[in-house]
């Protein structure tokens, strides 16, 4: 079990708010998830890289999106399977947009990371499955909890999936070579 905590929602959410970040906590976190899935750099300037804006500041150690950065990189890594999403503690019709959101944010970090590298074929199902999901409304009248949190499992999954091939399947490239 990875030993980072991710920040709070509202943590992420002030420290994206005093840098003016046009972004939720869930697609930011997305965004990082995709890029640290792909193979991006670990780097503690990753706001920059992922963001595509070479003006955002490095988070400062220790400061909520430093945190958001490290845990990510732990969970993704963590051989007993906990990743976690950074979603908001709410009802379905708050979390599903913002898991929605989330995918969003993974498609565009994991797009700017993957580069030339292959996926596997269930890595190639993974993410036209988040694509499906980044694409998707909710549905007023579907509030069903349980579906969601099947949802959310599911996408742990696929994200740790995309994760073996995107960065942990060059990591064994490289040590083969």
């Amino acid at each position: 079990m990875s030993d980072i905590e991710l920040p709070t929602w509202q943590e992420v959410a002030e420290s994206a708010d005093r840098l003016r970040l046009a972004t939720s906590p869930a697609e930011l976190h997305g965004a990082l998830c995709g890029w640290l899935a792909a193979g991006g750099a670990d780097l503690p300037g990753w706001l920059a890289q992922v963001m595509v804006d070479p003006a955002l500041p490095t988070p400062e150690k220790g400061e909520a999106l430093d945190l958001l950065r490290a845990a990510s990189a732990s969970q993704l890594a963590d051989p007993s399977f906990g990743f976690q999403l950074l979603l908001p503690e709410a009802a379905a019709n708050v979390r599903a947009p913002a898991l929605f959101a989330w995918c969003r944010g993974f498609l565009s970090g994991f797009g700017l990371a993957i580069g030339e590298k292959p996926l596997s074929e269930e890595g190639q199902e993974s993410l036209a499955d988040l694509g499906n999901l980044a694409a998707a409304q909710f549905d007023e009248g579907d509030d069903d909890e349980d579906a969601l949190s099947e949802i959310e499992e599911y996408l742990r999954m696929a994200v740790l999936l995309l994760h073996a091939d995107g960065a942990l399947g060059a990591q064994h490239r490289q040590r083969l070579h």
